[in-house]
């Protein structure tokens, strides 16, 4: 379905992310913003989608309801498992992204599946805890009842849209290749569902119902209200989409999670599985490595010194490069980049000189920076072009992270004007559907800041040294 777009035409954006759900209006034309809203999400890996579903009205009732809008498209947190019955029910809470529970799972699906490389080969990534692949296994392995009732299984984005159409049809569940494509049985080259996968992780070759795939410049349905619903997409190529990324820009986004992704003309197929092969919200790719540990590190370093985040930032400028010795593992939640799902943080270098407030705060900064430095690396390692480096995310608004991120990374990094991109990126796709053009429509996204610090090159030798010596622990 393509519609003519008009000078009045408004278009919303929807960021349903593991902590929040955000809307934004925006003129499809110009990009102008016109309202937006938010609401809280449940905390937890495991959540019952309805909570999802809720918050989504109550942020649409917030901006006044869709009647006045030409289109709506939904980003979502990606990988989730959201298992349904032959009457669309909801079978058991969503396992979200950050569940670990899979991490047993995911190495049995890449044995079974030919080993890490084999894999790469059939989906593009290797299989971690956090692919809906891996927590299906889970799913058929630990709760064999529940796995037996499964008809349908989407993603989170998938089942907001669906459930905006108020359908209970499961062949009305519809997706797209960026988010079908951290699923773990979706091939991002071909398009196409890997069935075989899917029935091995299920145990099953039983017929599932799964999304369809719709191209990203159409419509997936409606809603009641004849509202066009976008094909929508994984978060981060939402988020691809908001910054206007092009190939040669990578994104870093410091989230819940911490990502660095990039547009480019190819797919990846990366054996070690530290790079996953995903799609963009274009057609083309989003080469993307993820780490579990990102903004909360900052909420960790606040706590622990009582202070704000700002504050935080303050005192690790004032500290010097490399906090005189004192590195930070940032693993709190486990780690998917590099997998060690069990591993916990780890302080090293701690003495006299450097147990001082300003270096805890610079360690903290710089530890959860340095992987995402390795992040880089690795797409660069795959042949992916590096030629600008863009920070988002709200932990990039921190005063510390700019400065400190070129100082690690050894370039310039830019900061786009604040926004919530992901959000952006779903109200640039829903006009880029209303116009039906080859290429989504050019906004005026306000100025970018560039910043440049002298690089510490020795600050990541220290950190690579704690990382590699900590390998096997717990």
């Amino acid at each position: 379905m393509e519609l003519i777009m008009s000078k009045h035409d408004v278009v919303a954006g929807v960021d349903s992310s593991t902590q929040s759900v955000k809307i934004v209006l925006r003129d499809a034309r110009t990009g102008d913003l016109i309202r937006t809203a938010r609401a809280a999400h449940p905390d937890g890996s495991e959540v019952d989608p309805q909570h999802w579903v809720d918050a989504l009205h109550q942020v649409i009732k917030e901006v006044g309801g869709t009647s006045d809008l030409s289109a709506i498209s939904i980003a979502g947190q990606q990988h989730g498992m959201v298992a349904l019955d032959a009457a669309g029910s909801v079978i058991r809470p969503a396992l979200l992204w950050n569940d670990t529970r899979s991490a047993e799972a995911a190495d049995q699906l890449n044995s079974e599946l030919g080993g890490d490389g084999a894999t790469a080969q059939l989906v593009g990534s290797k299989l971690v805890a956090s692919f809906t692949a891996s927590k299906v296994r889970w799913l058929a392995d630990h709760e064999p009842e529940n796995a037996a009732r499964v008809s349908a299984i989407a993603l989170p984005h998938d089942y907001l849209s669906w459930k905006l159409q108020e359908s209970s049809d499961i062949g009305q569940l519809a997706t797209d290749r960026s988010d079908a494509s951290g699923t773990g049985y979706f091939d991002s080259v071909s398009s196409t569902y890997n069935r075989a996968v899917l029935a091995t992780a299920l145990r099953s070759d039983r017929a599932i119902q799964l999304p369809r795939i719709t191209a990203p410049r159409e419509f997936m349905g409606q809603t009641k209200d004849g509202i066009p619903i976008a094909a929508g997409s994984g978060d981060n190529a939402a988020a691809a989409l908001g910054v206007q990324a092009k190939p040669g820009d990578v994104v870093v986004s410091l989230g819940t999670s911490g990502t660095a992704f990039a547009v480019s003309k190819t797919a990846t197929h990366d054996a070690l599985g530290e790079v996953a092969g995903f799609a963009d919200a274009t057609g083309n790719f989003l080469p993307l490595v993820c780490t579990l540990n990102a903004a909360r590190i900052l909420d960790a370093a606040a706590t622990m010194l009582g202070i704000s985040h700002d504050e935080v930032g303050a005192l690790a400028l004032s500290a010097k490069p490399g906090a005189d010795g004192l590195t930070l593992l940032p693993y709190f939640e486990g780690e998917r980049t590099p997998n060690r799902p069990n591993a916990s943080g780890v302080f090293a270098g701690l003495t006299l000189k450097s147990a001082t407030r300003e270096n805890i705060a610079r360690a903290m900064v710089e530890g959860m920076l340095a992987g995402l430095v390795d992040a880089v690396q690795a797409l660069s390692n795959l042949g992916v072009d590096v030629k600008r480096i863009l920070l988002i995310g709200g932990a990039a608004k921190n005063p510390a992270i700019a400065p400190i991120a070129s100082a690690l990374f050894g370039n310039a990094v830019i900061l786009p004007t604040p926004g919530e991109f992901v959000a952006d990126g779903a109200a640039r796709q829903a006009a880029w559907a209303l116009t039906g053009t080859g290429l989504p429509p050019e906004w005026n996204l306000g100025a970018v800041k560039e910043i440049e610090s002298p690089a510490t090159a020795f600050v990541m030798e220290q950190y690579r040294e704690l990382r590699d010596r900590t390998e096997d622990w717990k």
